[in-house]
Order: C-alpha cells, then structure tokens, then sequence
C-alpha cells in the first residue's frame, strides 16, 4: 500500500475502508458524529477559496509557464 502523506486524502482512505471501498457508501455515510465526517470526501470543507487579483493571476501564470519550461528542459 502506497503512503498517504495528505492528512485529508489520507482521512478519504479511511472513510473508504470502513465502507468497504464504496465510494458511494462513503458519500451516503450515516455517521453523521464521526470526528472526521466533514472531510469525508476527500475535500477540507474548512478551507477557503483563495481570491486573486488580475496582477497575481499573471504572475502565476508566468511562474507556472517557467516551470513547465523548465520541467521539458530536463
């Protein structure tokens, strides 16, 4: 079994074995009080959005584009 270094992911794999590797058991998961429910799917539902401006868009996207670059290079 691979290691799961993503506690969130890692929680998915959880919930995935206790219900028998139903994906959509997980989904429908009646355990409403279990300390992990919320994540669950495999998503922090805690965790906000985060909101760019046009000038931090580009800069990623330039970032990104080196980084690809880069990556083909080697």
């Amino acid at each position: 079994m691979e290691e799961i270094r993503n506690p969130v992911k890692a929680i998915r794999a959880k919930c995935l074995d206790c219900c028998g590797g139903s994906s959509n058991e997980v989904k429908l998961c009646p355990a409403t009080e279990c300390p992990i429910y919320a994540f669950r799917l495999g998503r922090n539902p805690y965790r906000t959005a985060r909101v760019m401006t046009d000038e931090q868009r580009a800069i990623a996207a330039e970032r990104l584009r080196k980084a690809r670059e880069q990556k083909k290079q080697d």
